[in-house]
């Protein structure tokens, strides 16, 4: 070997010594490991949380005397164990493997101010704030993170970045039309294509209003028209007013249901115009207050499903031989 290629190899060496240094998990001095990251910080004092990812997605909660909910959507409530459970494992975090004190490392680990994988602000009930950045993953169930003001980066316990959702579904129950199928007697389904009464004669039998003598009804499209009108899932809700925006004065779809029992009830919920800058759609229950979003997979069939594709089609004639 060369003079030469032996000082660069010697270089190359010193380079990955200095690298394994740097990142090289260290054990915190015994009058700080084992720590919490928020000492005498307890669950209810905090009062609002905002959740961000490095691409520009965040959601707000805030708790209101009832519960959590998202202050953005006209106090849409929030599950609460979801959070509660979430609340556990942020004040459970607590110094322990040291990864490093450096901050030129805080951008590759992505724990920088502007570099990482999520941002957890909370405050509490008399103002003070906190921010923990949680950059990449150091294991099952782990991340690198790091509270703001500090140059420590440490590892999470049981709290990853995955577990941090910045989007309104993580935190709520996105069920947002929910009708038992065996409990429906007859619905209907109006759009552009015209309309659609259905009757139920039997458990999985239905007849469709004007069904013609010639006419045999596709039972398959039936149920799954029903499973569609019975349960739809939100991609985030909107708040409570109604806006031009959302078109629901000429709706593209509405869906009418009527359930038997000794209360039977009418369920009719309307499908907005479809925003051609996301493919979504905005729905309103008249079993809820909120106005919703919600993919166009979801109402697709209700949009479009027109009388001839509820019926079966006539096979197709077999081609004949030319003589």
């Amino acid at each position: 070997m060369t003079r030469r290629n032996q000082i660069l190899a010697g270089v190359l060496v010193l380079q990955f010594a200095l690298v394994a240094w740097m990142y090289w998990p260290r054990r915190t001095t015994t009058a700080t490991a084992g720590q919490s990251l928020f000492p005498g910080t307890e669950a209810d004092r905090i009062v609002r949380l905002t959740l961000r990812d490095g691409q520009g997605s965040s959601v707000e909660l805030a708790r209101k005397p009832n519960g959590w909910v998202l202050p953005s959507a006209d106090d849409y409530p929030c599950t609460q164990d979801k959070i509660s459970t979430f609340l556990s494992k942020l004040l459970a975090l607590k110094t322990g493997r040291l990864v490093t004190q450096t901050s030129s490392s805080h951008k590759q680990l992505k724990v920088a101010d502007a570099t990482y994988e999520r941002l957890i602000e909370f405050e509490l009930s008399d103002g003070t704030s906190y921010k923990l950045f949680l950059g990449t993953s150091a294991g099952s169930q782990s991340s690198h993170m790091r509270v703001d003001g500090s140059n420590e980066v440490y590892v999470s316990q049981d709290l990853s970045y995955w577990d941090v959702g910045v989007y309104a579904t993580a935190w709520i129950d996105s069920s947002y039309v929910s009708i038992p199928q065996d409990e429906v007697l007859s619905f209907r389904l109006e759009n552009a294509s015209g309309s659609l009464q259905f009757t139920r004669v039997s458990t999985d039998t239905w007849t469709l209003q004007g069904l013609g003598a010639s006419e045999r009804l596709d039972q398959g499209q039936v149920g799954s028209l029903l499973s569609r009108a019975t349960s739809l899932s939100m991609s985030e809700p909107l708040g409570k007013q109604d806006k031009p925006e959302y078109s629901l004065d000429k709706p593209s779809a509405v869906v009418t249901l009527q359930t038997q029992g000794e209360q039977g009830k009418t369920y009719t919920w309307s499908v907005g115009v479809k925003d051609e800058s996301d493919s979504t759609y905005v729905v309103k229950s008249s079993e809820s207050d909120y106005y919703v979003r919600v993919s166009e997979w979801a109402v697709k069939d209700l949009v479009e499903k027109a009388r001839s594709g509820v019926l079966e089609q006539p096979p197709t004639p077999e081609p004949t031989a030319a003589p």
